[in-house]
């Protein structure tokens, strides 16, 4: 092929478009759920029931909506529902109904704009080095997800929270001319092949496999169990961080909000080695041990955040949570590529991620629940502990042999040709 290869532009832009759409509003929604709570008078437990009944209301959303229509549009249109509920968010008054209807549009961008059509996109683009590039497109999260902790504390201290919020949502546009202008859904739409091969890999004509395929083999279902797990124990440290820390006696808001900042911050630039690290190993090494390990780090690190407290330094927990943070999200799509083959991965993932989201969500509003019976954090975070050694035996279970890679067929309506 003549012109160069673009795959590494798609990588820069995807990782723009994912930290916008993601970092910024998933990690550092949690630091505004104590302002609600004040201003509004709501418990706790109402605050953080939001994200989970939408997960639950949106679990159609995935299956339906994914395979259908085109990566890059699908970024646009969920960067958009965000925005909506961002500014809604800034607006409302004190109706937990109103707060909740929030929750179900953010929900809705997440699953259009989030991992899936990320993950798709560098998917069709790379084969040899994948696990590298999806390692460089999760750095986005942490990059802006960082840059976001260090925006909304001076923000709200300064212009209130309502201001922040609203900054937030407006931000979520910067990712439309990228997305609309620069991604390239497959390879095949800038003329050229997967790695800038000369010729087009012999398993592109391989068909995608159905969903009662998928859910007929055992390495699905531990995949999503394992998934779902890890990744709900990693959405009750992030949601319920803040929260441990004021249990553990940051009770003045300044101190508080400066404690979560360090962690926040060290957790996400953390996660920015863990995805490099673990994305080139996952091209070089086993990926099932990859992915074992990382996952019982994952559970390693409860304990840990259960020992910051006032005289003790958040730094150690957030260090190696975020290392493991950051290369659990990415190894799902990488596994689930290696063991259906990518024609295969938005299906898969039109599934995993919608689980993985009810996880991510109700594993925290269980923490909630068994905070308050237990009165205190040690108990309910010993059981999502439980949860994450589940987590990593199932992964640990995963058969080795492995399904044919295949370069997914996109919908008709989502092809456009070179150039456009």
């Amino acid at each position: 092929m003549n012109r160069s290869f673009r795959g590494w532009w798609m990588v820069f832009a995807t990782f723009c478009t994912f930290g916008i759409s993601v970092g910024l509003p998933y990690y550092n929604n949690p630091f505004f759920y104590d302002y609600y709570q004040k201003t509004f008078g709501w418990k706790m437990h109402s605050i953080t029931l939001g994200f989970p009944i939408a997960a639950l209301l949106t679990l159609w959303i995935g299956p339906v909506l994914i395979p259908r229509f085109s990566p890059r549009k699908l970024v646009v249109a969920g960067t958009f529902c965000t925005f909506l509920a961002f500014f809604g968010w800034s607006r409302m008054s004190g109706n937990l109904n109103v707060y909740y209807a929030l929750w179900f549009l953010y929900t809705v961008g997440y699953i259009l704009s989030g991992p899936i059509p990320h993950q798709i996109i560098i998917s069709q683009w790379f084969r040899k080095k994948r696990g590298l590039a999806m390692g460089m497109l999760y750095v986005g999260v942490g990059l802006v997800g960082a840059f976001g902790s260090y925006m909304v504390k001076p923000l709200a201290e300064n212009y209130g929270f309502r201001t922040a919020l609203l900054v937030i949502g407006l931000i979520m546009f910067l990712s439309w001319p990228l997305a609309l202008f620069v991604l390239k859904d497959k390879p095949a739409d800038a003329g050229q092949f997967p790695d800038g091969d000369a010729a087009p890999p012999a398993e592109s004509h391989i068909a995608p496999h159905s969903f009662r395929y998928l859910f007929s083999r055992p390495a699905f279902w531990l995949l999503l169990l394992g998934s779902l797990c890890s990744i709900g124990a990693i959405g009750a440290i992030n949601v319920h961080m803040k929260l441990v820390f004021r249990d553990a006696g940051f009770v003045d808001q300044a101190t508080l909000n400066s404690v979560w900042r360090v962690a926040s911050i060290c957790i996400l630039i953390s996660s920015i080695a863990g995805r490099l690290l673990i994305g080139f190993s996952a091209d070089k090494l086993p990926m099932k041990n990859v992915m074992t390990v990382t996952y019982f780090i994952v559970a390693a690190t409860i304990p840990l955040l259960l020992m910051v407290h006032p005289g003790s330094s958040p730094v150690p927990f957030a260090v190696i949570f975020g290392f493991a943070m950051g290369a659990d999200y990415m190894l799902i799509p990488l596994m689930a590529a290696r063991q259906f083959g990518v024609n295969s991965l938005a299906r898969a993932m039109a599934i995993i991620l919608p689980v993985n989201t009810i996880g991510q969500t109700w594993v925290p509003e269980l923490v909630s629940v068994l905070r308050e019976h237990f009165g205190g954090y040690a108990g309910a975070l010993n059981v999502v502990l439980a949860l994450a050694i589940i987590g990593a035996i199932s992964i640990l279970l995963l058969p080795k042999h492995t399904a044919a890679d295949a370069i997914l067929p996109l919908p008709d309506a989502a092809r456009a040709p070179a150039g456009s």
